[in-house]
């Protein structure tokens, strides 16, 4: 095998440039950059965007389709407003269907308080400012309105109600005087601030008496919230009342939009109501006992006028009284009817109950001879009659005619053969007369009286209750009594009510009052001519009673009265009952005096003019004419070995 040639060495330098570098390795091309596929980011916001879509979607579903409603009572609430309409009040009218109590147009000032924040107003302190000028115009404290007006989420609010148009008048004329400054202070730059622009009227209406204090007491009156609050107001508020209606409307800055509609409910006027009072009756009653009642300083009095026939109250007076105008003078203690709530034991015109009793038992006769000494010893009490007098010879109708409360203790006495069974039937016959029972008129706070049963009845109260004393009932009752003998034995529940006038015009009469035979007719009549003594005989207690070419029935009455703040008796209650014509009775008055402290305390002395006064006004009024029949004439005495 050939050997290979030996290489030259080439000297260093030279070898060096010999050398042929190696070649270098190419560099790779750079990378081309690709961009990202957007798919995954498109899908990323897509689902985004659909979850954002979805939600918007469900919660239109949500407020468009299951909220909807509710929704729509927001907004309907924000736009509308609801208003209530207040009923016309009914009329109250006397027999003859003259008015004793009316409503009138008056307004209820409202407001919205929204109105009154800063931003409405355009003043800082608007509320305070409206209040201190509506103030002197309502009646109101600054103070009170402006708390109404400071409720910016309400509105609506009522800042007094039943206004007189007057009222209204002159806040609009502030409202219009504020909008015009309103208006050039805006021209002139300013913020134009109108502080009183929320304030507005409701129709309402406003209770009226025509007749001031007449009637008063029968009447009541009608509180701050439109109701009744005492009387036959309240007695019959819910027919008078009626029915309230609202009005449903649209608004914007607190203004009606007129083109937008409204829903509206009608009120229901409320019911007239017919009384059976004769204004002119009441008139004459209600004068008499107030001259009576100043002129003998005493606490108070009534007088009650009746129809005997029918029951119907032709008067029912008080004294004192009150104006329902203007109940901020009145005196609390005048402003119900104390002829139904006052209870008092009656004195001796309660003998005719008595006597009733006797005469019906048949344990005697007018006739009857009765010894009256000067005292009686019966129980634990010496009784005495209201004079000294040395012992009388009485007939039994003398009894009644001279008052002696010997003379009828004796009588009662034979009504039992002992005198717990003697107590028994009086109480039988109190109690028919309607004595411890409400009269029946329906009347709010009438008293049913005081009346024990017998075996209830004190030592002394089993010889004072037949003339008058240890009993109590009230100024109605006593005249029912008297009516009822008028009407020949029979009881008729009093009436105040005649009927109801319907909103339709319709007259309903009220019902029929319940009746009760008490005694006979021909004990009534014995009873009737025996009362006329009392007022025809010269021995009688009641002379003052009489009237020029009339038959008068009466008695008088004055007993010991109990004070209501000592509870012990001091004073007296003076009284005197009766009917006319006695023999053909049509009218029964009845009247009493409560503690009279000047002058006679006598029922016959100060009663007794009362009754002819108002009994001779009642006849000619209602034209009731003498019979012309020649008076009864009963002995009242007899002479000793008769």
């Amino acid at each position: 095998m050939p050997k290979e040639p030996p290489r030259r060495r080439v000297p260093g330098p030279a070898r060096r440039a010999s050398v042929r570098p190696a070649p270098r390795r190419p560099r790779p091309a750079p990378r081309a950059i690709r961009l990202g596929s957007p798919r995954p980011r498109l899908r990323l916001v897509s689902l985004g965007l659909t979850l954002v879509m979805l939600a918007f979607v469900v919660r239109l579903l949500q407020v468009q389709a299951v909220d909807a409603s509710a929704y729509a009572a927001k907004a309907e609430k924000n736009r509308y407003l609801s208003h209530k309409l207040t009923a016309e009040r009914g009329e109250i009218t006397d027999r003859a269907g003259i008015a004793l109590a009316t409503s009138v147009d008056a307004y209820d000032i409202i407001a919205d308080p929204k109105m009154f924040t800063p931003k409405e107003s355009k003043a800082p302190d608007a509320p305070e400012q409206a209040a201190a000028l509506l103030a002197p115009l309502l009646g109101k404290y600054a103070a009170e309105l402006a708390k109404k007006l400071k409720a910016p989420k309400s509105r609506y609010t009522v800042l007094a109600r039943r206004q007189t148009p007057q009222v209204w008048n002159q806040i609009k004329d502030l409202k219009s005087v504020f909008a015009e400054k309103a208006r050039t202070d805006r021209a002139k730059g300013g913020p134009g601030a109108n502080v009183i622009g929320g304030v507005f009227q409701e129709p309402s209406s406003k209770r009226v008496y025509p007749n001031g204090d007449l009637a008063a007491g029968i009447l009541g009156y009608v509180n701050a919230e439109g109701r009744g609050g005492g009387g036959v107001e309240s007695m019959l508020d819910k027919a008078l009342a009626g029915k309230d209606g609202e009005i449903t409307y649209a608004q914007s800055g607190g203004r009606r939009v007129p083109t937008a509609g409204s829903r509206e409910v009608p009120a229901v006027p409320g019911s007239d109501i017919e009384l059976t009072i004769d204004r002119d009756i009441q008139w004459a009653a209600q004068k008499a006992i107030s001259e009576q009642v100043t002129k003998s300083r005493a606490d108070r009095g009534y007088v009650i006028v009746q129809n005997t026939q029918t029951g119907e109250v032709l008067a029912m007076a008080n004294a004192p009284g009150f104006d329902p105008n203007d109940l901020t003078q009145a005196n609390s203690a005048a402003m119900g009817n104390a002829a139904l709530q006052d209870a008092y034991e009656p004195g001796s015109t309660a003998k005719v109950m008595s006597m009733a009793a006797v005469l019906e038992e048949k344990a005697a006769t007018p006739a009857t001879h009765v010894v009256v000494p000067n005292r009686l010893h019966r129980g634990d009490r010496l009784f005495k009659d209201d004079i000294d007098h040395p012992t009388w010879n009485l007939t039994l109708n003398g009894v009644l005619a001279k008052s002696s409360n010997i003379g009828t203790i004796l009588a009662t006495g034979q009504l039992g053969k002992t005198q717990p069974a003697a107590n028994q039937v009086l109480y039988s016959y109190l109690r028919k007369f309607g004595i411890g029972s409400p009269s029946g008129l329906g009347y709010p706070g009438e008293t049913p009286g005081i009346l024990a049963t017998p075996q209830k009845w004190s030592t002394s109260q089993q010889y004072t209750i037949p003339f008058g004393q240890g009993l109590s009932l009230n100024a109605m009752q006593a005249a029912s009594v008297y009516s009822t003998i008028a009407n020949g034995g029979v009881r008729i529940e009093p009436t105040l009510i005649r009927g109801t006038k319907g909103p339709d015009g319709r007259f309903t009469p009220a019902p029929a009052p319940g009746k009760t035979r008490v005694v006979s007719e021909q004990t009534a009549r014995t009873l009737a001519t025996m009362l006329e003594s009392v007022v025809g005989d010269e021995e009688g207690t009641g002379t003052k009673a009489r009237i020029p070419g009339y038959r008068v029935a009466g008695k008088t009455g004055t007993a010991n009265r109990v004070d209501p703040e000592l509870g012990r008796y001091k004073g007296y209650t003076a009284s005197f009952a009766g009917f006319a014509p006695s023999d053909k009775p049509r009218i029964t008055v009845y009247c009493a005096i409560q503690n009279p402290t000047k002058g006679s305390y006598f029922g016959g002395q100060i009663c007794g003019p009362i009754y002819q006064k108002v009994m001779e006004f009642a006849l000619k009024t209602l034209q009731v004419a003498p019979t012309g029949a020649a008076p009864a004439r009963l002995p009242v005495t007899f002479q000793a070995g008769e």
